[in-house]
């Protein structure tokens, strides 16, 4: 798969997920700096909506349009935002924008996720645009690794896939 960013070929470390694969259980970190671990959310519907940083407008319209839609969904679906950024801009973001039905956590750690998941761009050691959707048993049901990273995700196609697993 090719990936690009402003029109530059990139290169993704780790391993790329795809639909039917287990989803990777990784630690990232929330705002308050605690740990994240992605097993507490078991039992639920996970949407991964990964962006490479709140500094952007791209990513900014992302973390805003997943806030607004978590509204509509079931209280079985967790909708994890996660990028490179530091856990004090999230916060911040967070709190400038608003943000407040969907996790925000940070990836700059340990990158687990990134390289879990295959979406850790090896020149710029962000993660790659893209939403992973994993089922209540822990199962990838949809992925997006948006081929030009400046680009936005499909929303709709990612949407209607949690609708079906809820």
């Amino acid at each position: 798969m090719t990936i690009t960013f402003a029109g530059d070929k990139v290169t993704l470390l780790g391993t790329q997920v795809k639909k039917g694969d287990k989803a990777p259980a990784f630690k990232a970190t929330k705002n308050d700096l605690s740990e994240f671990n992605s097993e507490d959310l078991k039992g639920k519907v996970v949407v991964y909506s990964v962006a490479p940083s709140l500094d952007t407008d791209v990513c900014a319209l992302q973390a805003k349009k997943f806030n607004k839609d978590a509204l509509e969904l079931s209280d079985d679906v967790a909708i994890v935002t996660i990028t490179e950024d530091l856990p004090f801009a999230q916060a911040r973001f967070c709190s400038n924008e608003d943000i407040k039905n969907l996790e925000m956590v940070s990836d700059y750690k340990e990158r687990e996720f990134g390289d879990k998941y295959g979406f850790l761009i090896d020149e710029l050691k962000l993660l790659t645009r893209g939403i992973v959707v994993v089922d209540k048993e822990g199962v990838i049901q949809y992925v997006e690794y948006v081929p030009e990273v400046t680009n936005e995700v499909n929303f709709e196609a990612a949407l209607e896939e949690v609708k079906k697993l809820v």
